[in-house]
């Protein structure tokens, strides 16, 4: 091999690694864009869902709210801050209400109901209702405080 062929070949390899170099560096800018966009995805849904909260916990405790529903939302928010606040002792009515209402049918579902299953669904959603009325409204009078008192996550 000739002197000439060797350094065009030396040449055409440090060309192809500056340019695989220059490539690792832009996709690596590309991930740390994507990871700062997902970042502020994340912290704009927690600072919407706490200002949900603070509407429908407000909602429940001046009672404009079903218990059900106003129970399911609170739920929901919560897991989405923090998935842990939801199992959190003073907030355990949300979930309790959650599980003793989940399996009733809800929009579409509902409508394809008999007018005699849809009673029956209502009068077991409504007893979980009266059941769980105070320990609700306890929990929302829970999580007001624990906002109150700069309540964003548990760390």
């Amino acid at each position: 091999m000739s002197l000439s062929v060797a350094l065009i070949l030396l040449a055409v390899g440090a060309a192809v690694i500056v340019a695989l170099v220059a490539y690792a560096v832009k996709l690596r800018g590309e991930v740390q864009r994507r990871d700062a966009f997902r970042c502020e995805e994340d912290a704009r849904a927690i600072t919407n869902s706490l200002e949900n909260l603070d509407y429908v916990t407000a909602a429940l405790v001046q009672e404009q709210v079903e218990i059900t529903e106003g129970a399911w939302r609170c739920k929901v928010l919560l897991e989405i801050v923090e998935p842990s606040l939801a199992e959190r002792a003073e907030f355990s009515a949300f979930a309790e209400v959650y599980s003793r209402t989940r399996h009733l049918q809800t929009h579409s579902a509902r409508s394809k109901l008999t007018p005699r299953e849809r009673m029956r669904e209502d009068k077991e959603r409504l007893q979980v209702e009266d059941e769980m009325r105070q320990p609700v409204l306890q929990a929302a009078q829970a999580v007001i405080q624990w906002r109150a008192n700069g309540g964003k996550t548990l760390h």
